[in-house]
């Protein structure tokens, strides 16, 4: 070893998780280092939540055009339009540098001294960088999560990851989407928009499986319209020669002709690499174990987002790395969230705070539920939307409100409303009784409120 550095703090990771930490730890004068083996802002910033939102704007804008050729019904008529797809990625690239850079500049702000190389663990007090000895008080362990792999397909070639579906130097003819989930479905109706067949290969027996059938149905219209192949129910067995084979209820196999295939079955916490067997902390299925605290099993050693499993939001990650740095730095502080929101940026958008009408019932809650639908807000008719409604989860007993549900045009943003309600324990009462503007989509979630109490408004 050249050289044993000394710190207060050691972070491996320099995710939303890990970069969050560092900030608010420089922030409260803790000697901070953070290890990062890629770029700055990990996964999200990088090959996930930026990128992915990039792409799915420049699919939407292109799809507008595409429909004003044809003869739209607002009178703008333009001639075809055509997608330069390199550009858009350079465009898309652009965003993510200019986060990045955001954050190296935030993290040397607040006097964070940031290690680029990969972390080795020794053990909860020492971590190798090449041949740099770190010696820390606190570990934190922020290495986020990485795609799941099927054997049957490998990545390289016409199989890609979400990882290679976020820079494409071309738009295939024909694209197959393995999984149903949120991040199969947002790419794949950003690739149907952009011009490619596409098809989904789902086991389960309906798309989006973690969510309700009530609030996923309107997607399933949107997937339609858009002409966009289910294949539910069916499994993958294998590709060979362009070819993917699935599957079929009946337990017959097909196969479907396709010039790259897209995996996205999830992710898994990373601990592969980076030597975390030599902590020998106790695990939580595939994740690190956490308490309330996001402590594990060893003292001083702590573990934050995708690492310790579900819920895998980057959101949820900053708040519990935020937490930690408070923490070291002698504060009181637990992880104690009303709810984390889990949004979903598909055409249209899907957005969960809280319980469901399901949850709820499962938690032995007496509750009123009650929708609002976007076909009776103005607002969302001036977005030529008028799919999805707002549900609002309330118990019967006190009006106190324990979830809120929505789907359409735009709802990604009403989430901090529905967050913002639970965490503060507002009442059916107290949502009705605020104004909302007019016109916005937001006044709809007062109306769901209205309906609620048994008087809306516009229905």
């Amino acid at each position: 070893m050249t050289q044993t550095l000394h710190t207060t703090l050691l972070i491996i990771g320099g995710g939303p998780g890990g970069y969050v930490a560092a900030i608010r730890a420089g922030q409260l004068g803790i000697p901070t280092i953070l290890v990062e083996g890629q770029a700055l802002g990990g996964t999200c910033l990088n090959i996930g939540c930026i990128p992915s939102k990039a792409l799915i704007h420049v699919a939407e804008q292109f799809q507008q055009s595409v429909h004003h050729s044809q003869g739209s019904p607002l009178g703008i008529e333009v001639d075809v339009p055509t997608l330069d797809i390199r550009k858009s990625v350079e465009w898309k690239d652009g965003i993510v540098d200019r986060l990045t850079t955001g954050v190296a500049a935030l993290l040397k702000k607040h006097k964070v001294q940031v290690i680029h190389g990969w972390a080795k663990v020794v053990d909860g007090k020492t971590v190798d960088v090449g041949d740099q000895r770190i010696q820390c008080e606190h570990l934190l362990l922020a290495t986020g999560s990485k795609s799941v792999n099927l054997p049957m397909l490998p990545i390289g070639g016409p199989i890609i990851s979400s990882t290679e579906a976020l820079a494409p130097t071309r738009v295939p003819k024909r694209l197959i989407v393995v999984g149903g989930g949120y991040i199969g479905l947002e790419l794949g109706i950003a690739y149907r928009k952009l011009g490619a067949e596409v098809s989904v290969v789902e086991a389960q027996e309906r798309i989006l499986p973690a969510y309700d059938a009530e609030l996923t149905q309107p997607v399933a219209e949107s997937l339609k319209q858009l002409g966009v192949k289910l294949y539910l129910k069916h499994s993958v067995t294998g590709f060979e020669h362009n070819r993917l084979q699935v599957r079929d209820p009946k337990g017959d196999t097909v196969s479907l002709e396709t010039d790259q295939v897209l995996v996205a079955v999830g992710r898994t916490p990373n601990t592969q690499g980076w030597n975390l067997e030599a902590l020998n902390l106790d695990m939580h299925g595939a994740a690190v174990k956490i308490d309330h605290r996001c402590q594990t099993s060893m003292r001083n050693v702590w573990a934050i987002g995708d690492l310790s499993g579900e819920p895998m939001l980057a959101h949820r990650a900053m708040a519990q790395g935020e937490m930690v740095a408070e923490l070291i730095s002698g504060q009181h502080r637990e992880f104690n969230p009303a709810a984390i929101p889990a949004v979903c940026f598909t055409d249209p958008e899907l957005v969960v705070v809280g319980k469901t009408p399901d949850e709820a019932k499962a938690a032995g809650l007496d509750c009123i539920v009650s929708s609002f639908p976007f076909a009776a807000n103005g607002r969302a008719m001036t977005l030529e939307s008028k799919t999805g409604f707002v549900r609002v989860v309330a118990r019967r007993d006190n009006h106190l409100i324990v979830g809120w549900q929505a789907v359409g045009v735009g709802v990604s943003e009403l989430s901090t409303a529905f967050g913002l309600s639970l965490e503060m324990g507002a009442r059916l009462e107290d949502v009705a009784g605020t104004i909302h503007a007019h016109p916005t989509l937001g006044e709809a979630v007062q109306e769901a409120a209205l309906r609620a109490l048994g008087h809306p408004l516009h229905l």
